[in-house]
């Protein structure tokens, strides 16, 4: 791909490497706690230090996700979050930051119902610039990539501890924007530590993908030594969920909840630029 031609996730990339830091993705979901909070959340992510967001369109069967995010996804469709929506609040941040990179996170058949050709437009349209949906195999994945290549929309399909070395090289074929490796066995959700699999696995793909294509490590990353580790196993992102949303429920006010959550981000961010020496 040429230069000129690059897309907002692959620009992010090229910026961040000319600078020596890694990339910070933190996911949200829309609506929640209201859809006009959840914008101002995005405001905060960006205003201190993220890189990428990803934006979550609520789904009733979130199989991905572990309790945290599953309370906030439900927390969203009582109050009758729409796809269309979330679309309209991808657009409205597109406006005020016209350069960061905006991903939609869910699942596969809320593109499935108005079709994937249509969905991908509207989402470009609304300055989306990728899907990341947990719940499409690669073997089934023909339809979607090919409807979101036509709309030059990215497709980041998830990898994990446990995918074969022939199914890993065959996503790394197929997959454009980054690879998402699940650093852990299960669904999200914090955690305090991680074991010696984790940095394995990261080292494995890195080595499988020669370089073709960042990789983003995500599951249970919610420390700046989190950050670190991940990194220094060969990560190109980190993506952090659970525990943004974690900070959002803990705070009984709006304003601290966004004052706090800044704070955290610019931790975590800072964790991303202090592995400068190690790159």
């Amino acid at each position: 791909m040429k230069p000129n031609n690059l897309n907002r996730i692959d620009k992010k990339f090229r910026e961040l490497k000319n600078k020596r830091e890694k990339a910070l993705i933190c996911y949200v979901v829309a609506g929640y706690p209201d859809i006009k909070t959840s914008e101002k959340i995005i405001d905060t992510l960006i205003e201190s230090g993220a890189d990428m967001i990803e934006i979550g369109i609520p789904f009733s069967d979130p199989i991905a996700d572990g309790k945290t995010i599953q309370e906030a996804l439900h927390s969203s469709l009582t109050l009758g979050i729409t796809p269309q929506q979330c679309l309209e609040l991808s657009e409205r941040i597109r406006v005020k930051h016209p350069e960061i990179p905006l991903l939609i996170m869910t699942y596969s058949n809320i593109l499935f119902r108005r079709g994937y050709d249509n969905f991908s437009r509207d989402a470009k349209k609304k300055g989306i610039d990728g899907f990341i949906l947990p719940d499409v195999s690669i073997e089934e994945s023909l339809e979607y990539v090919n409807a979101a290549k036509k709309n030059e929309m990215s497709t980041i399909f998830l990898v994990s501890p446990n995918t074969s070395e022939l199914r890993l090289k065959m996503i790394i074929e197929h997959c454009s924007g980054f690879l998402y490796a699940v650093s852990v066995f299960g669904i999200t959700g914090e955690r305090q530590k991680f074991h010696k699999y984790t940095f394995a696995f990261i080292r494995k793909v890195r080595k499988l993908t020669k370089g073709k294509i960042p990789i983003a490590a995500g599951f249970g990353i919610s420390q700046p030594e989190h950050v670190k580790n991940m990194i220094d196993a060969g990560a190109d992102a980190v993506i952090v969920g659970s525990a943004i949303i974690r900070k959002i429920q803990e705070t009984k006010t709006k304003k601290t909840s966004l004052a706090l959550l800044s704070n955290y981000i610019l931790d975590l961010k800072l964790a991303c630029r202090e592995n400068k020496k190690r790159s």
